[in-house]
Formats: structure tokens, C-alpha cells, sequence
């Protein structure tokens, strides 16, 4: 348990800036109260209590402005900053390194049974007021921009904006909207290939491969020329 605390502690100061102590931490950060007390909520919630584990999620937003479904399973190196107004529902799994901001929900779309709420994946920042709504999955190394609306899934390492939330980059690289012409336009006319650099680098390679050959035939001529010699002066 206490290294489980310290690690909760050590979360907060690395990501924020504002926090100058452990101890300040540890008694003024309402996101890190909300998930001490959801521990001890989904505990008993996995024992199949059902009031009991809805009074401490009822007592932890009264207290901290933050609702988490005792149901909801929170992996390790959650960091939730601010996080008045956030909301995290039943069915809701979030992976390691998640990092969330106020005003975020992730929930679901109706009143579906079963799985419904949104998986997120490891090292997903969700920032402040975006909704992350269904049965689908963020990928890893993702972004969630400030008030988004994201209702399908999402591919790892991939940078969501706008209602309904579209992908505006992709593994670093821009990916442009059909229907907005001007993003359709890459003005970066300093990133441009070089094929004299690459003739050269192919050539380069390509002379490595010879010489590596030639090496290879003179090792072979000269292991046939000492071959000879043993057996000249054997017979």
C-alpha cells in the first residue's frame, strides 16, 4: 500500500509544476483523494457489494467534484489535474500513464448493456472538457484536444480535435481534411526529399555490399591457393 502511495505521490511531481511538496500532494490534490477512494470503493464493488461502494463514490464527488463509478478499472500512473467536473463510468479501463484534465468525461451513448464506456490506452492524455463517449478505445500515445467530442475509435499515437472528434496527426504526421481545402495544402515547402542524397546513400550501400564480395572471393582465392600449396608439397 505504501509503495503504491508513494508511486501516486511521485506521479504528481513529475507531471505538475505547481506541486513543490509530497505532503502538499498528498493533503491538496482532489484527483489523487478521488482515486485513493475509488481503490477502496471498486475493491468492495468487486466483491459484488452494491450500496456500500456507491456511498464512497457518492462521498469521494462531494468531496473532490470528481465522479469515478466504483466499476471503473484505473491503471497504474493515473494523474488527474484539477478534474472538477470529471467523470469516468462503469465500464470505463484506463491504461497506464493516463493523464486527465477537468471537465473530462468518458462515458457512454445510451443505455446499452455490457461494455459502454471507452478504453483508454496507455500514456493518453485526455485534456480539459473533451467527451469520450462508447464502447471504443483510444490508442496508445494519443491526444484528446481541449473540448472535443470523440465518438469512434482511435489509432495509437494519434492527435484528436473537434466535435465530432476528427484526427489531425498520426504517428507525427498531419493528415488532412477532405472537406477543409486549406488543410489539404502542405505550405512546409522546407521539408522536401532529396534524390541526389539519396542516389548517393543507395550508391554508398550498394559499394559496401562490393566490397564486402570482393572480401569474401579473396579469402576464398586464398584458401585455394594454400589448399594447392599443401598438396604440392605433400606429394
Amino acid at each position: 500500500m505504501f509503495a503504491q502511495i508513494k508511486e501516486d505521490l511521485d506521479v504528481i511531481m513529475l507531471r505538475d509544476p505547481a506541486a513543490k511538496s509530497r505532503l502538499e500532494a498528498a493533503l491538496c490534490y482532489p484527483g489523487l483523494h478521488a482515486i485513493w477512494l475509488h481503490r477502496i470503493a471498486h475493491y468492495f464493488y468487486e466483491k459484488n457489494w452494491v450500496v456500500f461502494p456507491r456511498m464512497i463514490n457518492t462521498f469521494s464527488r462531494f468531496l473532490t467534484g470528481i465522479d469515478i463509478h466504483p466499476g471503473a478499472k484505473l491503471g497504474p500512473g493515473l494523474f488527474i489535474d484539477h478534474g472538477m467536473g470529471l467523470v469516468i463510468g462503469e465500464t470505463a479501463e484506463l491504461g497506464s500513464n493516463v493523464t486527465l484534465y477537468q471537465g473530462v468525461t468518458l462515458g457512454g451513448t445510451g443505455k446499452e448493456q455490457g461494455k459502454r464506456h471507452p478504453t483508454i490506452g496507455n500514456n493518453v492524455v485526455v485534456s480539459s472538457g473533451a467527451k469520450v463517449l462508447g464502447s471504443f478505445k483510444v490508442g496508445d500515445n494519443s491526444k484528446i484536444g481541449s473540448g472535443s467530442v470523440v465518438l469512434k475509435e482511435v489509432p495509437p499515437n494519434s492527435v484528436v480535435v473537434g466535435i465530432p472528434g476528427r484526427i489531425v496527426t498520426r504517428d507525427g504526421v498531419r493528415v488532412p481534411n477532405p472537406n477543409d481545402k486549406e488543410s489539404m495544402i502542405d505550405l512546409n515547402h522546407d521539408v522536401l526529399p532529396d534524390p541526389v542524397a539519396d542516389y548517393e546513400e543507395k550508391l554508398a550501400k550498394h559499394m559496401e555490399e562490393i566490397n564486402g564480395r570482393l572480401k569474401e572471393l579473396e579469402n576464398l582465392i586464398y584458401d585455394t591457393k594454400s589448399l594447392k600449396d599443401e598438396y604440392n608439397e605433400y606429394y
